[in-house]
């Protein structure tokens, strides 16, 4: 009789213990949009509360937010504002561009190790010796150390830019446009391809993005330097596709568009960022690093491993990994002086992250 009890005992503890692995390892398969976003029906079953979000919402009303989309589980949970109008990117196209490095550094056509002397990366007036030192990994870093004049810069950054010659190529980080661009014209000097064209078939297509054209880019050249920069125009719901995408580590409906290794590699803390009063930056993607006295967001407390594209006045995809979430916002800064503030859109993230019940 005991025997047959221990027996029994042993069964239930080997049940317990199948059923426990099948629980760990049956996850739900990853949610993707088709032609069109699919929509939570309840913020509820997601464990939000609608009549927090509405606050967030009211809140963004009372700012200069145009547009904002919430992704969660791969759904759009909410969204509010011109969400189908286009609007410059302004930098995020810097982490569209890392993106599309992925595949081409991963197959071999580009060496992040190469130099800019190696590549005939020249610039008017020339390069000195020590920046054609400089490697495309220190320009996806902003470590280049060429403080050269560069197109498409605020007047923030030219005053926090560096004295031209001050520092050595890959010692010392500062947001820096010249570089930005000049990876541009890398990248379409080693694969063949406008930055436009290679976002449209690389990125937008594959993930069915609606209304991205190649057309909507506009190449910005002038006299600051002979390196242009690759602005374009999108809408919110095709900025939330990306930002899934790179929530996804770059897999999209069972495909690797974007090496893994790579969106973990170039969404990683690279270099401290307390000169821009932020905690750290990728390649060319603004990163969670709790390590100075600033916070990625004013406000809102984001655990490492979140990261973010940014756009001047205003414009964010946050992507938190712990939340399974991106948050789209957007400006209508073709209007002049429209703007909202770092401080504004880390509260606007709060109150979205406090709607969680």
């Amino acid at each position: 009789m005991i025997k047959l009890r221990y027996s029994f005992l042993l069964l239930l503890m080997a049940g317990a213990f199948l059923f426990f692995v099948v629980s760990c390892t049956d996850t739900p398969p990853a949610v993707f949009p088709g032609e069109s976003w699919a929509y939570a029906k309840d913020a509820g079953d997601y464990g939000y509360s609608q009549a927090q979000l509405e606050k967030a919402k009211a809140y963004s009303e009372s700012i200069n937010t145009a547009a904002v989309i919430i992704v969660k589980g791969g759904k759009i949970l909410y969204e509010w504002g011109e969400v189908e109008k286009k609007f410059n990117t302004h930098s995020i196209r810097k982490s569209f561009l890392s993106a599309l490095y992925g595949n081409y550094v991963r197959d071999g056509i580009i060496d992040l190790d190469q130099t800019m002397e190696a590549l005939g990366i020249e610039d008017d007036p020339p390069l000195s010796e020590e920046e054609k030192k400089a490697t495309i990994r220190d320009c996806l870093k902003a470590r280049s150390g060429v403080y050269h004049p560069a197109l498409y810069e605020s007047a923030g950054m030219k005053a926090l830019k560096p004295e031209r010659h001050t520092e050595k190529a890959g010692t010392h980080w500062y947001y820096n446009n010249w570089d930005f661009n000049v990876a541009g014209t890398i990248f379409s000097q080693l694969t063949g391809k406008g930055v436009y064209e290679a976002i449209k078939t690389k990125i937008a297509d594959p993930i069915g993005m609606k209304n991205f054209l190649v057309e909507d880019g506009n190449y910005v050249s002038g006299e600051e330097s002979i390196h242009k920069a690759y602005p374009f125009r999108i809408n919110a719901r095709d900025l939330a596709r990306f930002g899934l995408l790179m929530l996804r580590k770059g897999q999209w409906n069972g495909k690797q568009l974007i090496p893994e290794e790579w969106v973990e590699e170039s969404t990683s803390y690279h270099s401290d960022a307390t000169l821009y009063s932020c905690d750290g930056y990728g390649y060319m993607w603004w990163v969670v690093k709790d390590h100075n006295k600033f916070p990625h967001l004013p406000g809102v407390t984001l655990k490492e491993g979140t990261y973010s594209a940014r756009g001047a006045g205003g414009h964010y995809v946050l992507i938190i990994p712990d939340h399974d979430m991106v948050i789209v916002h957007r400006v209508n800064t073709d209007l002049r002086d429209n703007r909202v503030s770092k401080e504004e859109f880390g509260k606007l993230v709060a109150l979205i992250l406090e709607a969680k019940n």
